[in-house]
């Protein structure tokens, strides 16, 4: 299996091997990968090897260069790089001023050692859940390339879920890290809303926008989150009150997600959120009336520069009249109060990630409620409603070798992070959960980098 965050950088900061041979066999292997999962926007060559030639240097003088020493990640496409313009996978950006700094969460991972490679592809402004994407073309799912990564942060899904780096960096409004990880057989995280650094991220729905991260195990994703947040995770805690949710969750979702559910929490209770419909909808407008107002302007001025299918998404929200946006709003709060009502006698609810396994490219259509629709507005049927909320929610894969990925969402409390590292933990040693790198990985060089 492809070389993890922990083994890497613990590698790295031993002495054992140098960071400059990972980044370059990283770079190598992504650039003749992405003819087949079309995942990276820009590769970042001569930034890699500067960062991981000072990373070598720090080790060389008896230094350490932090958690994440010498570990290559990429990142989306709408987080500031400094020296680049912020595109937000769209033409419209292209040729935008470029970035003055990092943004703050890339500034911290370079702190810690970490070894910014590339950025990835997404759906245009993150507004889609499928990354079909205008200008730079579809992700493809590296368990089946002639099917989606899902989105809108599939690229960062496709690179690690193929064993080509060992984390990225996506952003998650509607499910936009949880939907592709789901999608691609791998661990992503929507942290509780506004817990992680959004300055240098371009913005979609700010009132739901965060950023996310994946990564292939549960240690490398708390030490990804460690350095995000500054905060240690205690995994001696007491093992979280689980229950499952139930209704329209259990009615849209494959079967095997429903006997998984059963299986990691057999007698647990069984939750059916209350107007969990009208939740999505008012989701759906808000999303839409913040994501209007966004790109008014730039509607106004150049609208035929936009990807069709968004452009009208957006025009359509931007004629939102307010009161139906606050109407919106207040149902949210009133959602929210009650969800955390039915939650007090539990820490962690199982959910569905997706309704099912990854739709096809050449037919992006899923079934749901009886019917197949656009898998583009409708892969975040699960993750959605979650979102809506702000509390975090981690997308863990169910353990199916052979199969087509599927995935679990974890969803906690308010803060309640620790309680979903400490459930992952222990599905994943107890072999109910776990990434499998698809057989077409191309990582024995990085691994060789190692040896």
């Amino acid at each position: 299996m492809a070389v993890g965050v922990v083994e890497t950088a613990q590698a790295v900061r031993s002495g054992a091997t140098k960071a400059l041979d990972i980044v370059e066999r990283a770079i190598l292997e992504l650039q003749r990968a992405n003819a087949s999962i079309n995942a990276v926007t820009r590769f970042l060559q001569d930034r890699a090897r500067s960062e991981a030639s000072r990373v070598d240097a720090i080790v060389a003088k008896g230094g350490d260069p932090g958690p994440l020493a010498g570990v290559p990640y990429g990142v989306k496409d709408l987080f500031d790089v400094a020296g680049l313009p912020t595109t937000g996978g769209s033409r419209v950006h292209a040729m935008a001023e470029p970035a003055m700094r990092d943004a703050e969460a890339i500034e911290r991972l370079t702190g810690a050692g970490a070894i910014l490679v590339a950025t990835l592809n997404m759906d245009e402004f993150a507004y889609g859940f499928a990354t079909i994407n205008d200008l730079h073309g579809t992700t493809r799912n590296p368990h089946d390339t002639q099917r989606l990564a899902g989105g809108s942060s599939g690229g960062s899904a496709a690179v690690v879920a193929a064993g080509l780096l060992a984390f990225s960096l996506g952003s998650d409004t509607n499910g936009s890290v949880r939907v592709p990880a789901a999608l691609t057989g791998i661990f992503g995280l929507k942290p509780t809303h506004g817990d992680l650094p959004l300055t240098g991220v371009f913005p979609f729905a700010e009132s739901f926008d965060d950023v996310g991260h994946f990564a292939r195990s549960v240690a490398d994703m708390a030490a990804v989150w460690e350095v995000l947040t500054g905060r240690s995770v205690d995994w001696s805690g007491e093992l979280p009150r689980i229950a499952r949710l139930g209704g329209r969750f259990a009615q849209n979702a494959d079967l095997d997600m429903i006997t998984a559910m059963a299986q990691i929490a057999p007698g647990a209770p069984e939750i059916s959120l209350p107007d969990i419909a009208r939740a999505r909808s008012a989701a759906f407008l808000i999303t839409a009336y913040e994501g209007g107002r966004l790109h008014r302007d730039a509607l106004a001025q150049e609208a035929m520069a936009f990807d069709p299918q968004v452009r009208d998404r957006l025009l359509a929200g931007a004629l939102l009249p307010d009161e139906v946006a606050q109407e919106a709003y207040a149902f949210r709060e009133d959602f929210l109060a009650r969800l955390e009502g039915l939650m007090a006698d539990c820490d962690v609810m199982l959910a569905p990630a997706t309704p099912c396994v990854a739709p096809p490219v050449d037919d992006p259509r899923i079934m749901i409620d009886g019917e197949m629709r656009s898998a583009r507005s409708d892969l975040g049927i699960h993750t959605q409603p979650i979102s809506f909320t702000g509390l975090p929610s981690m997308a863990v894969p169910l353990a199916r070798p052979g199969q087509l990925p599927l995935g679990l969402q974890l969803i906690g409390r308010r803060g309640g992070e620790q309680a979903l590292f400490r459930l992952a933990a222990r599905l994943e040693q107890g072999g109910l959960i776990g990434a499998a790198l698809p057989q077409t990985a191309t990582s024995d060089a990085i691994e060789g980098a190692l040896a």
